[in-house]
């Protein structure tokens, strides 16, 4: 009965997830409209904009992360509106090695305003928003994009970010992002494979149920005055999900968090089982104490472990063939999740790949889950966190 009862519950989350598609697919198309509208008319919304992007050592494909945002066609756009766009670096150490990356980079950029910053030892457990702090001391705009480093964006990305904050209740806005695995094998693959659909699967189906009030960490752009009204970034510097506290802070002052048309790659950094293990599990964690209630739920969007468990059952009990048709339903429909989300939502580039390989990332991501409940310990950057109730972590001594 539990087999049937989880396959009846995934199966009426993918009908869900069928009607946020066309949804979200429709507001991509008008956003994306009104910005083609505006460009056109030569009307376009081309505020001054701060990039600031934290850095730790070196990573794979970071240079191509870096020259995609460099090379935005919303620079000379904004140029000549007498706007500007600045980029500011920052990490620990000033000889770290992504520093060092952006100051040769910054050669072949000329025109460009970059700046590096040493933000020194983290004086808080989440060393990012310890850099977030330092470089909004030294930005100089109203409009902050802030950007993982491991990110690949195309050419019109700030100008489709930026538009929406025409409107001034506009507080955030974020992207939806398709993992890329250039590196590693089957576990990097698998993860891209989760980041690409699971992730992009429960956004869409919690934008449609409720308005959006978190963000997320590979494109956070916000207004300096949304930020400095919750006491400026050193305020999330205890939260290991300092996305989802940012957008949570920010609709809780009125303002609106808005998901952008634009999807953005991100690149996969762990390429082995264990890297990849601890990287997804740690994850789940932090989405257990940031939203326990949601997280607990869940549970029972994932379609293959009640299909194999349908299967064992049933063949068990003596009936093997409805076994065997309850496991084929759930492997067909991750795959049709798989699909719809992949082609219509994040413009999967590998999109049979990614199909193939869902419904055993599906069943993954249930292990996942269950892991997340077997304690409060995380690994981050080395160090050991122990996370509170309410998603907040402090080192372990």
């Amino acid at each position: 009965m539990l087999g049937l009862f989880g396959l009846f519950t995934s199966t009426v989350f993918l009908c869900m997830l069928l009607i946020a598609v066309i949804r979200i697919k429709s507001r991509a198309r008008a956003q994306d409209a009104a910005v083609d509208r505006a460009r056109t008319c030569n009307q376009d919304y081309l505020p001054s904009v701060s990039i600031l992007k934290p850095l730790h050592g070196p990573e794979p494909r970071l240079e191509p992360n870096l020259r995609s945002f460099f090379e935005q066609d919303y620079i000379a756009l904004a140029a000549r509106r007498g706007a500007k766009v600045e980029f500011l670096f920052a990490a620990r150490q000033p000889d770290d090695a992504g520093l060092l990356l952006v100051r040769r980079l910054a050669q072949d950029y000329p025109h460009l305003d970059i700046r590096t910053l040493a933000s020194g030892e983290p004086w808080g457990p989440n060393a990012k928003l310890c850099s977030l702090q330092k470089m909004a001391k030294e930005a100089t705009t109203d409009l902050w994009v802030v950007s993982d480093s491991d990110v690949q964006v195309p050419p019109d990305y700030l100008r489709r970010v930026v538009a929406p904050f025409v409107e001034q209740q506009i507080g955030c806005v974020t992207c939806l992002y398709r993992g890329v695995a250039v590196e590693g094998g089957i576990w990097a693959l698998l993860e891209s494979t989760g980041m690409s659909i699971e992730m992009s699967s429960g956004i869409s189906v919690a934008n449609m149920m409720e308005p959006m009030e978190f963000a997320l960490g590979p494109t956070m752009a916000v207004r300096r005055a949304n930020v400095e009204a919750m006491g400026g970034f050193g305020g999330l510097v205890e939260y290991c999900s300092d996305d989802f506290i940012l957008g949570k802070r920010i609709a809780g002052q009125g303002s609106i968090v808005r998901l952008s048309s634009c999807v953005i790659d991100h690149i996969v950094l762990n390429t082995t089982f264990i890297n990849s293990l601890k990287h997804q599990i740690r994850w789940m964690k932090s989405t257990r104490c940031s939203r326990p209630k949601g997280h607990f739920g869940t549970s029972l969007t994932f379609g293959m472990p009640f299909g194999l468990l349908t299967f064992v059952a049933a063949t068990l009990l003596g009936y093997p063939a409805w076994g065997a048709l309850a496991l084929a339903f759930s492997i067909l429909g991750r795959m049709l999740q798989a699909y719809v989300v992949g082609r219509f939502v994040v413009n999967e580039c590998r999109l049979l790949r990614t199909v193939v390989l869902y419904p055993l990332r599906d069943l993954m991501g249930f292990f996942f889950w269950v892991m997340s409940y077997t304690s409060r310990r995380i690994l981050w950057r080395k160090e050991v966190y122990e996370l509170l109730r309410d998603g907040r972590m402090r080192p372990v001594r």
